[in-house]
């Protein structure tokens, strides 16, 4: 791992089944559902986790977990906790035949031959940033991260790129009120704050961040849109604060705008697709 350049873990969040008029018509489905959310993104889980986490009852747990243990969705260890069972883990192995992944590597080639920094692809859940593919550098100064590492959206350059895309009143209506600390420590005045940042976004087309979301690290990212203009997903190059002089770094946006572009390219008929974890 890199002197100076640190990892954060993923937050936990609570998961609870929505409370809109359409979860109403399939608790049992939602409620399972939840469940595989907080197993896949945490691991490890009891039924006291589980139903602390999603306010559920222990015996409405007990019987959905019977029954994603018995379809092959989760396993339970020895300690009765729950974990990823082979289907879950199965469909996180077909991430890297997906159009938008394959189109990313393709894109990020010559990217990473010219500079061999850590490249990856990050996409929008709720209102946190996920690694869905990663190009992984051979320097051995780097970021340790993987597929499926979550950062605050509003602390990352990968999820500023994904909100400048939001309405402001949006943007507002989602952290305003909140205690906006990035994971590397630093608090933002307020919601204004964050306005700021993404205008700035929007005005130059990329996010960079500088040790917001690990010290000793700066990040550079671009959007990937569609041929209607939807950002649905954000190309984002890691790279330790001691590789990053001047030169280097303009370089390195120059060549990393033209990449997000070679992709938004490539990806332009692909649909819009969000998600909301719940």
């Amino acid at each position: 791992m890199a002197r100076g350049v640190s990892t954060v873990p993923a937050s936990r969040a609570a998961v609870a089944p929505p409370a809109d008029g359409h979860a109403g018509r399939s608790p049992g489905v939602n409620a399972a559902l939840s469940v595989m959310e907080l197993v896949v993104a945490e691991g490890s889980l009891g039924l006291g986790d589980l139903a602390r986490d999603l306010q559920l009852p222990k015996s409405t747990l007990h019987r959905i977990c019977a029954i994603l243990v018995d379809r092959g969705w989760a396993i339970r260890d020895e300690q009765g906790r729950y974990e990823p069972g082979v289907r879950a883990i199965g469909l996180g192995s077909r991430a890297a035949d997906l159009p938008i992944v394959t189109g990313f590597r393709h894109a990020v080639s010559g990217l990473m031959t010219r500079y061999d920094e850590t490249v990856c692809l990050a996409v929008l859940d709720g209102s946190e940033s996920v690694f869905v593919a990663i190009e992984e550098t051979t320097q051995p100064v780097r970021l340790q991260t993987w597929v499926g590492r979550r950062s605050p959206a509003f602390a990352s350059a990968s999820g500023r790129v994904c909100l400048a895309a939001w309405p402001t009143e949006a943007v507002a209506a989602e952290f305003g009120g909140r205690a906006l600390i990035t994971p590397s420590g630093r608090r933002l005045r307020s919601v204004a704050e964050l306005q700021e940042i993404l205008d700035r976004v929007r005005r130059d087309g990329f996010a960079e961040n500088h040790e917001d979301t690990a010290a000793g690290l700066y990040t550079a990212s671009v959007p990937v849109v569609n041929e209607n203009g939807t950002v649905l997903a954000a190309v984002t190059v890691c790279v330790p604060t001691s590789r990053i002089a001047a030169a280097r770094r303009q370089s390195l946006l120059d060549d990393l705008i033209a990449a997000g572009r070679g992709l938004s390219h490539d990806v332009a008929w692909l649909p819009a697709f969000h998600a909301k974890r719940q």
